[in-house]
């Protein structure tokens, strides 16, 4: 059950982070570089060559790295429409990841109704088809400016592509926008959230496995490499779509426990300025878990996660002057919440490893830390003490 668990509650993470942009931080899964280049390698090598078969290599070259990053913008637009209309809905968002798939922003909690599921689903189709379009309008006026060929086929990649995306992420079927559209209607039809994430995350499935088999019959027919390569995104996508109905079920099970029933309560914390060669010469430290809440002077104040990977990495002969604070996760990346926030709000949020546990807060003190083990034995727990379909209804169980 552990191991499970840990799977579920498992995303995207981002290899390093970019910088904030409409203070949500942005970051880069190590995916996206094997994305990039295959799109430069391919405009360069492929798309510009046949266009324009009389210019030099180096310009194939500099045409495609621009063409490639101005992509990777627009899909970054497109993500951050979906976080700025998520927080005009009520919904905080901790990061946007671009990954393999496009990109992916995280949010905090769910929806509160269909409504707001359907605006925060629909913006981001909408900014790519707006994108497509101006693209398109750009690449007519240079075309009769006379501008370089190389500069009209760059611009109306970049309106086909903007299109193509709109359309494949209006594909009602889970993790796309469009199964998050899906969604968001059986839910305003039924009124049961979960019911409605579970016919999403079907389609997605169903529609990840046509992929599949689709570009897998047109690689045993023609051996084009295309075909490999759609199967692979119809596999991410079943795996994706799986997951997200995986959470889901977790988020049935957990609804309505607050966080306080399953965090650690008064974790073993470590005092900020604290050396590093204190802090890894010290057995509470080095024996007991991987990561621990820095807090202030006072003992209380939380101020970071310090972990034993991060004071490993300093070298030997500086731990001693380097210290805790110089080390840690600031409190600024740490996901902290209150103890009477619902646990289920926290499976978007939370990662495997140790600098993705939660800081539950309490006016200001430290009180308690969730890990994904913590959440593990909650729905272990929960799972076992419910109630056998004859006693449903007579005795309830309790926390």
């Amino acid at each position: 059950m552990e191991r499970e668990g840990e799977r579920k509650v498992r995303a995207v993470r981002a290899t390093f982070t970019i910088g904030r942009i409409a203070q949500v931080r942005v970051g880069v899964h190590w995916s996206v570089l094997f994305i990039f280049a295959l799109i430069v390698w391919g405009l360069a090598q492929g798309r510009f060559p046949e266009a324009y078969p009389d210019r030099s290599g180096l310009a194939y070259w500099a045409a495609g790295l621009v063409t490639a990053v101005v992509f990777f913008l627009s899909l970054l637009a497109h993500e951050l429409a979906h976080a700025i209309v998520a927080r005009r809905n009520g919904v905080d968002v901790d990061e946007i990841v671009l990954w393999l798939l496009g990109g992916a922003a995280r949010l905090r909690s769910e929806a509160p109704g269909p409504a707001a599921e359907l605006r925060i689903a629909g913006v981001g189709p909408l900014v790519s088809l707006v994108l497509g379009g101006a693209f398109g309008a750009a690449a007519w006026l240079v075309s009769l400016a006379a501008a370089p060929g190389l500069l009209v086929e760059a611009v109306v990649w970049l309106a086909a592509i903007n299109v193509l995306l709109a359309v494949f992420n209006a594909i009602p079927a889970a993790p796309l926008d469009g199964g998050r559209l899906l969604r968001a209607v059986i839910w305003w039809r039924t009124g049961d959230r979960l019911r409605a994430t579970a016919g999403a995350t079907a389609a997605g499935r169903a529609f990840g496995w046509l992929l599949v088999v689709v570009g897998l019959l047109l690689f045993l027919r023609t051996a084009a490499l295309g075909g490999l390569w759609l199967a692979l995104i119809g596999w991410l996508l079943v795996a994706a779509a799986t997951a997200e109905g995986r959470q889901a079920q977790l988020r049935g099970v957990l609804a309505g426990v607050p966080v306080r029933q399953a965090m650690t309560p008064g974790p073993v914390a470590v005092p900020a300025a604290l050396s590093v060669a204190a802090f890894l010469a010290d057995p509470r430290y080095r024996y007991r878990h991987a990561a621990f809440p820095a807090v202030a002077d006072d003992g209380e104040r939380p101020v970071g996660l310090m972990t034993l990977e991060r004071a490993r990495a300093v070298p030997e002969e500086q731990r001693g002057t380097v210290t805790v604070a110089d080390t840690m996760v600031p409190l600024d990346d740490v996901t902290v919440v209150a103890p009477d926030d619902p646990l289920a709000d926290l499976l978007p949020r939370m990662e495997a490893g140790p600098d993705h546990r939660v800081l539950v807060v309490e006016a200001g003190r430290l009180v308690g830390v969730v890990s994904s083990t913590d959440v593990n034995r909650a729905v272990t727990w929960l799972m076992s003490a419910a109630p056998r379909r004859g006693d449903r209804g007579r005795n309830p169980p309790r926390w």
